[in-house]
């Protein structure tokens, strides 16, 4: 039943007029208001939306606000722009959705599938046909004159002959409230992992007006996609091949980190179930595209791309591409791979074409087009110049090509342009300016500082293909509000995004799944790439070398105030020396505890060392943002919170910068390490119980193997060469350093005997950090990934590693020398480190690059 209200004024009502428990700022003249009616009641939609609210719900808003900033941050979710110098920038996501009625949706969607079905057509007779050339139905010029334009495509027909997997259509409200299409993106359409992240926000802070209002959901077109693109996938992959049986394989190739839109290739990569790739992860072998793998060289079937058409093959396009696959299109001309969206679909997306899209879709699919294109005339044909001249005193002036005479174009952040002063260098280059009209953007609710304001809006809407050949758009979009001051929509210029809300008159059921696959293609263990490889390992390294040195820091910052300090002081400075909590050359540091204790605490933020703790904390977090999508979303959250909360805590005590040092907390810092060991702990808690056991949770646990044999091996070897064994104070601090205090203690209540020192902290196997224990898993892991990998290429790491049953026995790690040394437990030591080391080389040398000929490296 659709819902009833009475007027929102009426004091006689049990409903609540939010405009009278909140500042409500006008909008802006001339513009569609989303929010209110002419006479200023609120529309329908937000009647209902503030009266499921109600007065509590109201004044929690704030909260709210500050709850979406907060689940940004946990959730990392960053815009990077080149502006900011590699910096990335919090997503800016607004609390109030943008709200459409279901019979308004209606029209958008039957709009945005026909406006897909017309894009399709046009690329495939453009790379066909090219009836449309000869008919004059598009100008040549506009088309061979784009950049996006690919002769090398030219005559490819795609598997099961499509072009086109996503289509994103940008769509303003006019004055008059007509929803107004003012671009197509047929690239690398971007924001769909956007989209989805701010509703799955937006949606947990209002989840009564979510049910209540019957939200259509969004899970189903992303289920859809993944099928279509195995769909395509299959049709690459030939009867004769061995891979015949398997499941396809799907990638989703990324410009990287620096991209701007990164996490959103992450979170898609993790939520599609694809593997998220770099250029430099594939490599092209007898015109077949291959993932870099751990186990060598894996097939790969369908690409979806987040990278522009020039970036795609150094080979054939931009030589100086650095991240795309040389090969690339051969391959995809080999229809050996399916590539979404194909390369060259981009030339769409000029602006010019509004002007002619009616025209073609008359003559293409013979009917009117649904929804209103913004009014636009291509300067490269002298009528319509004219015309544009005749009717328009000012209008936008955009460029006709992407990075053809941009800068000689204002484009449409430079705002409206009077004609009159641009008409000679209009008729200099006519065909790389484009006019349009000026069309006012409707204006979206915002809550910001406890009032409801409002920003123009532009609502990108996505059609994705079915696998029966029909378009279907999701029920909801990525919209974005312009900045403040600004009549333009722009990300890059401050402006921030809100979820989308498509309203339904009956109950909105889970999707139901739709399966694709067999029982025979499943997959038992998912691939893991050589890049993933190498952040997987390091991300184990790192984070147990932050584990380490936070344990080793807050038992030196503890054992400077004993009354042991004098003649610990040269080991713990050694100490903090070896791990690098301390440069290795300061002199400084050795000279009294105060000096030592200084320079300590100001190396613990990142920007001291590499290998400060600090330092550890962003390598991880950087590690394991590379591998997000193996990551469960509180394990990455904890990650991110043990960089974040320390970084935190380092400002508030006044350590952040290189200055600091001089004066802080002692308690307050006492309490940070101890929070940070917490976290650290739930980190390795949740690679420990919390990861399935395949390859990609072996590299992590080898990676921590190998820095806690390094470290455990480093403290024992720097207390023996200090001769702090026998020492009280040294003999609890290794303890300690080995958390093995209690164990020792319930063996040995009030002993302090250094043979069961040794024999608990290195010879016995059932302690967690006894060195041999440690040292015989790492060896077992090693061997299971050896073998997993192919181990008949490379054969075992027994030749690098010390043998287990050669490792001395307690009684020769006993023996001391005339000088009281035990320098048999030196020698193993500093034999444990090199042998490690050793191994940590080997596994680069192997697993992180493969560039062996084909017959040597493919793995089926």
């Amino acid at each position: 039943m659709a819902f009833q209200s009475t007027l929102p004024f009426d004091a006689t009502a049990s409903r609540i007029d939010p405009l009278t428990l909140l500042r409500a700022l006008p909008a802006r003249e001339g513009r569609w208001d989303e929010l209110r009616d002419a006479s200023g009641q609120l529309r329908e939609p937000w009647r209902h939306f503030f009266d499921l609210l109600g007065e509590q719900g109201i004044a929690r808003l704030d909260d709210n606000v500050a709850a979406v900033a907060q689940q940004v941050r946990d959730n990392d979710i960053t815009y990077n722009v080149y502006a900011d110098n590699g910096e990335p920038r919090a997503w800016s996501l607004d609390l109030l959705p943008l709200v459409i009625d279901e019979d308004e949706w209606a029209a958008i969607e039957r709009g945005v599938a026909q406006r897909a079905r017309l894009l399709e057509a046009i690329v495939a007779d453009v790379y066909g046909p090219q009836t449309l050339l000869e008919r004059g139905l598009l100008p040549g010029a506009l088309v061979f004159g784009h950049p996006g334009y690919l002769r090398s495509v030219k005559g490819f027909v795609p598997p099961n002959g499509r072009f086109l997997q996503i289509v994103a259509v940008d769509l303003a409200r006019s004055p008059s409230g007509a929803w107004t299409v003012i671009a197509h993106r047929t690239e690398a359409p971007s924001g769909l992992g956007y989209a989805l992240e701010n509703r799955l926000i937006v949606a947990s802070l209002f989840t009564e007006p979510f049910r209540a209002m019957r939200v259509s959901r969004l899970a189903s077109m992303y289920s859809q996609l993944v099928a279509t693109l195995a769909q395509a996938a299959r049709a690459t992959m030939r009867d004769d091949e061995a891979d015949r049986n398997d499941a396809p394989h799907i990638a989703l190739l990324s410009p990287g980190p620096f991209s701007e839109t990164y996490f959103e290739h992450v979170f898609l990569a993790r939520y599609l179930g694809v593997t998220l790739v770099e250029g430099k992860d594939l490599t092209v072998r007898q015109d077949k595209l291959y993932l870099k793998t751990l186990v060598g060289l894996s097939r790969v079937h369908a690409v979806l791309r987040r990278l522009d058409d020039a970036f795609c093959d150094p080979v054939e396009l931009r030589a100086d591409s650095s991240i795309g696959v040389p090969g690339l299109l051969q391959v995809m001309r080999a229809g050996n791979v399916a590539i979404s969206n194909v390369p060259g679909a981009g030339f769409a997306e000029s602006p010019a074409f509004n002007a002619f899209l009616p025209g073609i879709a008359d003559a293409l699919l013979d009917e009117a087009l649904e929804l209103p294109t913004v009014p636009t005339w291509w300067c490269g044909e002298e009528a319509a110049r004219r015309e544009a001249f005749e009717q328009l005193d000012a209008a936008l002036l955009v460029p006709t090509w992407p990075g053809v005479q941009a800068d000689h174009v204002p484009g449409i952040e430079a705002g409206v342009q009077q004609l009159a002063q641009w008409r000679e260098r209009i008729e200099h280059a006519p065909d790389g300016f484009t006019v349009q009209e000026n069309l006012p953007f409707s204006c979206a609710p915002r809550f910001h500082d406890g009032a409801l304001g409002a920003r123009p809006c532009v609502m990108r809407a996505y059609a994705i293909a079915d696998i029966d050949g029909t378009w279907r758009v999701m029920p909801g979009g990525f919209t974005r509000l312009a900045a403040d001051q600004r009549a333009t929509v722009s990300m890059q210029f401050g402006g921030s995004s809100v979820d989308t809300w498509v309203l339904s008159s009956h109950a909105v059921p889970a999707a139901p799944l739709r399966p694709s696959m067999q029982p025979g293609d499943l997959r038992k263990h998912r691939i893991v790439s050589s890049r993933a490889a190498e952040n997987l390992f390091w991300a184990g390294r790192y984070g147990e070398r932050a584990e380490n040195n936070v344990r080793l820091c807050r038992l030196l910052l503890g054992s400077l105030d004993t009354s042991d300090a004098d003649a610990m002081f040269s080991t713990l400075v050694e100490l903090a020396t070896q791990c690098g909590l301390i440069p290795s050359i300061d002199t400084l540091a050795r000279s009294s505890p105060h000096a030592f204790e200084r320079l300590l605490v100001a190396g613990l933020a990142e920007h001291a060392t590499a290998t400060s703790i600090g330092g550890n904390l962003a390598d991880q977090t950087r590690a394991c943002g590379e591998i997000r999508d193996r990551l469960s979303t509180d394990h990455w959250r904890t990650i991110l919170a043990s960089r974040n909360d320390f970084r935190d805590a380092l400002a508030r005590l006044g350590l952040a910068s290189p200055e600091a040092g001089a004066d802080y907390d002692r308690v307050m810092l006492a309490g940070a390490l101890e929070h940070l060991a917490t976290q650290l702990l739930a980190i390795s808690g949740a690679q420990g119980d919390r990861m399935t056991r395949d390859q990609a949770w072996r590299l992590i646990f080898i990676g921590r193997m190998i820095e806690r044999v390094s470290t455990m091996a480093t403290f024992l070897r720097v207390a023996a060469e200090h001769s702090t064994l026998g020492l009280p104070a040294g003999f609890d601090l290794l303890l300690q350093l080995f958390d093995s205090t209690l164990t020792y203690r319930s063996l040995y209540p009030g002993r302090i005997e250094v043979p069961a020192l040794i024999d608990l902290i290195v010879v016995d196997r059932t302690n967690p950090r006894g060195l041999y224990g440690v040292y015989a898993r790492l060896c077992a892991k090693l061997d299971e990934i050896a073998a997993a990998a192919g181990g008949s290429r490379h054969g075992s790491f027994s030749g690098i590693l010390n043998e287990l049953n050669a490792l001395p026995p307690l009684e020769a790690l006993c023996e001391t020398d005339d000088d009281g040394r035990h320098v048999n437990l030196v020698r193993l030591c500093n034999s444990m480190i090199a042998s490690v080391s050793a191994a940590s080389s080997e596994i680069s040398a192997r697993y992180f690059s493969h560039a062996n000929p084909l017959a040597a490296q493919v793995s089926s």
